[in-house]
């Protein structure tokens, strides 16, 4: 079993602001100016949207490496959508639009990129934690670099 923690302060209201501290990370955190908060450093639906992100890409990396797929790098932009029911908001769907960058790739080991990328969304540990609640999608594309 694997423990992990995160320390956080807050001072004020809503419209407050606090700390999030972890092994590897130091933030400023409060309420999106989204949703009319002051928007100062991060906010609890950009945080869930890169650890979705990070488990994404981290599950992506480790398939390519069990496959010996050669690859330069990966940029992800995740675009998470939160909506209001009422009163409460919702996290609706997050979307990781991905870019694979490889130094040469045919038909084939493009299409195969592509059917790894959606399989890694699967694997992923958080996509399988928020799978019921909120709709996870990949948008993958391949790009050839000389």
């Amino acid at each position: 079993m694997s423990s992990f923690i995160v320390k956080g302060i807050w001072n004020g209201d809503r419209n407050g602001k606090g700390t999030i501290t972890t092994d590897g990370l130091q933030t400023a955190v409060s309420a999106p100016k989204q949703l009319d908060g002051p928007g100062i450093g991060a906010n609890p639906e950009e945080l869930l949207i890169a650890a979705a992100t990070n488990c994404y890409m981290l599950t992506l990396a480790a398939i390519l490496s069990n496959r010996d797929i050669e690859y330069t790098h990966l940029e992800v932009e995740t675009e998470g959508t939160v909506s209001k029911d009422g009163k409460r908001l919702v996290f609706e769907k997050i979307v990781h639009k991905l870019l694979i960058f490889v130094k040469q790739a045919d038909v084939e080991l493009q299409e195969k990129l592509i059917q790894l990328a959606h399989r890694a969304e699967k694997a992923c540990f958080i996509s399988q934690t928020l799978k019921g609640n909120v709709e996870v999608s990949v948008e993958p594309v391949v790009k050839v670099v000389g």
